[in-house]
């Protein structure tokens, strides 16, 4: 029997008047997210894109746009939103891409660096900046990044520096647990499987053929749908996960089994 999404009659909340940026969130998962967001809590919504944004109209959302090309540019993101929102209580980090489509063996170097940059340097750049400012707010905060399952089996020869810089982000998670927990600041992420938000069509060209036959290969026999990882995500930035820091939380349909 093919698994199916069942979506209850209850949305997941944060608490009224948090104050999140969300990079990347002119994506699949981060529309999904900034959807469920508005839908069931009242707080204030950085969506960040590089060449897009999010408009829908809502007083709650403080729509920004940057690309990443340093260290001052994730950080002016941050203190950005910083400032328009009096602060900031959350980051999620859904910014990243494949642009690499080769073989690892025929990578260029300039190739190779582009994708530890993107996929590991910024999140931790975001990161560090966010966490600046929750130290010196003194009242907490939450930190989300995001992981692929495929890490912990080495990728793919077509993914492998990704799989690589998303291992790599399974340490920071706890490196930056343990350097947050005495002032109240949680760092966790989730590690995808294969989620249908249109990650793979974008950056490599995948087809829908392409697509079934990777949801065969999973055990509950689908994709993940965008609504399920965004209310993975809210939970982790809810009060009910006040007890959770440096874990990497699977969310991938029993892949791998």
């Amino acid at each position: 029997m093919k698994s199916a999404l069942h979506r209850p009659d209850w949305t997941p909340q944060v608490d009224i008047g948090m104050r999140i940026l969300i990079t990347g969130a002119t994506g699949g998962l981060g529309r999904a997210l900034v959807g469920m967001l508005l839908e069931g809590s009242d707080c204030i919504i950085g969506a960040h894109g590089a060449s897009q944004s999010i408009d829908a109209g809502d007083e709650r959302i403080i729509p920004l746009n940057r690309t990443f090309e340093s260290e001052q540019d994730c950080r002016g993101l941050v203190d950005e939103f910083a400032e328009k929102a009096g602060g900031i209580d959350a980051l999620v980090v859904l910014s990243g891409s494949i642009r690499a489509t080769g073989h690892w063996k025929d990578m260029s170097a300039a190739g190779w660096e582009g994708e530890i940059d993107t996929n590991l340097n910024q999140p931790f750049f975001l990161a560090r900046a966010a966490m600046a400012h929750m130290h010196g707010q003194g009242a907490g905060g939450r930190i989300v990044l995001n992981g692929t399952e495929s890490a912990l089996h080495g990728g793919s020869a077509f993914s492998f520096p990704y799989a690589i810089a998303k291992r790599g982000t399974e340490c920071m998670v706890q490196g930056l647990a343990r350097e947050g927990a005495p002032d109240n600041i949680l760092v966790n992420g989730v590690r995808f499987g294969y989620i249908a938000s249109g990650f793979h069509q974008r950056w490599h060209e995948k087809t829908e053929e392409d697509m079934a036959a990777r949801a065969d290969m999973v055990p509950l026999k689908r994709g993940g749908d965008p609504e399920e990882a965004a209310a993975l995500m809210i939970y982790l930035l809810s009060g009910w996960a006040s007890f959770i820091t440096g874990q990497m939380l699977p969310l991938t349909g029993g892949d791998w089994l």
